[in-house]
């Protein structure tokens, strides 16, 4: 079992997937710094000073001990900042990629093979410049 377990984890796609991963959450953390630090505070301001991160609906205030309440719709704007630029970044780079391996596949497929009637015609030619010489 040690021994499937090891061949399967050294396989190309399950390190590819690791790598994967690993820099997926790397960059995660940067469009989540790009977004709560820069975009949204520049968008607050231009929108008269708002801060996002407080933005929050109170449905029964704090009252001694018992903390309150609240949907913080501020945040949930954020994270939804933060999806769609992860999620255009991630469009552009599998459509860069698929644009590369399209690339790739057409120069490595052979031309096809002309149809047998222009074979035909071009034998004739052969045949007809042989009997000219």
């Amino acid at each position: 079992m040690w021994k499937e377990f090891k061949a399967f984890a050294m396989k190309g796609n399950v390190i590819d997937l690791a790598v994967a991963v690993v820099i997926g959450g790397a960059f995660g953390k940067i469009v989540t710094s790009l977004v709560n630090d820069l975009l949204m505070p520049a968008i607050g301001v231009l929108m008269g000073g708002i801060n996002f991160a407080d933005l929050k609906y109170v449905i029964s205030p704090a009252s001694g001990d018992v903390p309150e309440a609240a949907i913080l719709y501020g945040a949930f704007l954020q994270s939804i900042v933060d999806f769609l630029i992860v999620a255009f970044s991630i469009f552009l780079f599998v459509k860069v990629l698929a644009g590369r391996k399209k690339k790739e596949e057409e120069a490595r497929a052979p031309a096809p093979a002309p149809p047998k009637d222009l074979v035909l015609l071009e034998e004739i030619r052969d045949l007809l410049k042989e009997t000219r010489r």
